[in-house]
């Protein structure tokens, strides 16, 4: 394996993402992994876009991370991470017109701001702190995201980490239990509740108001019942209105038998 310290200074002699595998062929762990990815990506882009409104972002999910390379490239298990979930700012979420297969930080420099990872085990793989080789490690001191979470739906937690000092140190929770994540104006954390057909302790944003950010189903959901309680204020308005003029109608019909004319 050749060290990145052993490799030419010029990035020109780099494989870019285009030339670099973008998966180590393996399965996905668990069948929650797409779904909790969707949930994120799908609540957090509106928030995103207004902090971003060049559209220099980008989103990975379960995209390496290359960090070292070896000759020749192999696949992500040797030099790279390949972390569920991260967001990266301030960088194209295309290169070149061409969709991103991996994010290179030779090529791009930027750290992801956040890395989260979803415990499929015991846990332990992404806690392991071993030098060069221990996913934990890897995080802190080279890919070096300034949050990084680990997530376990079996016991409904998620723990967050945030990078001081070249070390990663536990991040207490606030009043309402969540992390927050101020760069991105929101905080992370555990909601318990229905989304594709499964109820399960899933990990969600909420603003820095503790507003749950809602995905898209949620917001055609709550678009149907605010349209519905439009229409039921609109037929009750109209009836109050039906009644006053059939009251109006009555009160006419009664001054005119004595003999005086309403409109007068």
């Amino acid at each position: 394996m050749t060290s990145f310290a052993e490799l030419p200074n010029s990035a020109t002699k780099l494989p870019d993402h285009t030339q670099l595998p973008e998966s180590d062929g393996t399965f996905v762990k668990n069948s929650l992994e797409h779904p909790q990815s969707l949930l994120l990506t799908d609540s957090i882009t509106p928030t995103l876009d207004a902090l971003h409104p060049n559209a220099q972002y980008f989103i990975g999910q379960d995209t390496g991370i290359y960090w070292r390379i070896a000759e020749p490239p192999e696949p992500l298990v040797r030099g790279a991470e390949s972390p569920d979930w991260f967001y990266v700012p301030n960088v194209p979420s295309m290169l070149d017109g061409t969709f991103r297969r991996s994010y290179v930080l030779w090529q791009e420099f930027i750290a992801p701001l956040i890395v989260l990872e979803f415990v499929s085990g015991t846990g332990a793989e992404e806690r392991d702190r071993t030098p060069w080789t221990g996913k934990f490690w890897i995080y802190e001191q080279v890919i070096r995201p300034a949050f990084y979470g680990i997530y376990e739906v079996t016991k409904a937690s998620v723990e967050v980490y945030h990078l001081v000092e070249g070390q990663y140190r536990l991040l207490p929770t606030n009043d309402r239990g969540h992390f927050p994540i101020p760069q991105m104006g929101v905080e992370l954390g555990i909601w318990h509740g229905h989304y594709i057909n499964l109820e399960l302790p899933w990990l969600r944003w909420w603003d820095d108001r503790g507003n749950l950010l809602l995905n898209g189903q949620e917001k055609a959901a709550l678009a149907d019942v605010r349209t519905e309680q439009a229409e039921r204020q609109l037929e009750q308005a109209e009836s109050q209105l039906e009644q006053e003029r059939q009251r109006s109608e009555r009160l006419a019909a009664l001054l005119r038998a004595q003999g005086i004319e309403p409109d007068v």
